[in-house]
């Protein structure tokens, strides 16, 4: 069988360079667009009766949610289809003994792993660009277009029922906040001493002031409590307190986080940690995916070409079918640890990062038994 690819001398190794970078690139994007408009069609299917029945207009369901939603998409799984399109293209290079030419001609499997470093490279710095910086912008446009026209998520940025540290040993209580008036219907000051209250401020149909960050309502009351447990309580007028509480810490976590670039992120973290706050493990869960999805790029890509190297039997499908069952493992893992992160079982940093490790050393095993 004639090999396809271009003849081997020192003047042609940069040539194949171009050869392989060329073909992971154009069948991760290939991939990437393909399933994008499947996925754009079904959830356009899914949502279209919102969509008229709000009378969404078309330009906004095109520029403010659809093109604000492929990033979200295309980095979500950035690295299944870095996956799939290096296990794809490697795996038919194997087959029609592309690769058996390239090591007979005294290139090392070292050597040929380079150009599909440089691709893992570019698809990691475009991922990490869109974690970063690129995606919260977008989540920003995503979240203000659902709430609109979405039935299911109107009002679903903050929950029924907001419970916030102040600081330690002080928390507020906000009972059905409404964004577009600025008021939540029931709210609490509450101060603890030892695990024990000492007192609270109550009151009912208060207006925030997102600029002063005040509290005012027409009345509210006042609760003692001794060191016997004996309560007292008072009731007064015209509230108007300052709190140490931004608007943007009366969303849902999980959601406000994703709507942060990094540099927000980071102050909203150093912000909670001065507050004593209980949602730390959650942002700083985020903090590290941001960087450690991106960079798991290299590691998908040496598993695949290491696993796809090798002419088999069963051909590319049985490269496809190995590859994607180790490739949504490693997602399953990434999820699994998140959720002991976030709960407190494990230190953030270790959950995140540990899937990466795991699938290191799975990735060093199959290259020593690549084919060399």
């Amino acid at each position: 069988m004639e090999s396809k690819i271009p003849k081997l001398g020192f003047p042609g190794f940069k040539i194949l360079d171009r050869y392989i970078l060329g073909k992971f690139l154009a069948t991760y994007f290939f991939a990437i667009a393909m399933i994008i408009v499947v996925v754009v069609t079904f959830d356009y299917v899914e949502k279209i009766d919102d969509f008229t029945e709000l009378k969404a207009p078309f330009k906004a369901i095109v520029f403010d949610y659809y093109l604000n939603f492929i990033p979200f998409f295309i980095n979500q799984f950035s690295g299944l289809f870095t996956f799939i399109a290096c296990i794809f293209f490697t795996s038919k290079m194997a087959y029609q003994t592309e690769i058996v030419a390239m090591l007979s001609g005294g290139m090392s499997f070292r050597r040929l792993m380079w150009p599909y470093f440089l691709g893992a490279l570019i698809i990691a710095s475009l991922s990490l660009t869109l974690n970063l910086w690129l995606i919260p912008m977008s989540q920003q446009h995503i979240v203000k277009f659902e709430q609109q026209y979405i039935k299911k998520r109107m009002n679903a940025v903050y929950d029924r029922h907001i419970y916030r540290q102040i600081e330690p040993g002080t928390f507020a209580y906000i009972r059905g906040y409404n964004e577009s008036r600025k008021q939540a219907l029931f709210f609490a000051l509450e101060h603890y001493h030892s695990g024990t209250m000492t007192h609270s401020l109550e009151a009912a149909d208060v207006k925030f002031d997102p600029e002063t960050k005040r509290w005012t309502a027409p009345r509210y009351t006042r609760r003692e409590f001794d060191s016997l447990g004996v309560e007292t309580f008072s009731q007064h007028r015209n509230l108007d307190t300052l709190i140490n509480l931004e608007v943007t810490e009366l969303g849902r976590i999980n959601e406000l986080i994703q709507t942060m670039n990094i540099s927000e992120l980071n102050q909203f973290h150093d912000q909670q940690q001065a507050k004593g706050s209980d949602s730390l493990n959650i942002i700083q869960v985020e903090r590290h995916a941001r960087y450690a999805y991106p960079l798991s790029t290299f590691i998908l890509t040496l598993i695949g070409v290491s696993l796809s190297s090798r002419k088999v039997r069963g051909g590319t499908g049985l490269h496809i079918g190995i590859g994607t069952g180790l490739c949504f493992s490693y997602i399953l893992f990434n999820r699994f640890f998140e959720e002991f992160a976030k709960s407190g079982t494990m230190p953030p940093g270790l959950a995140v990062w540990l899937p990466n490790l795991i699938y290191l050393v799975i990735a060093f095993y199959l290259y020593q038994k690549a084919p060399k």
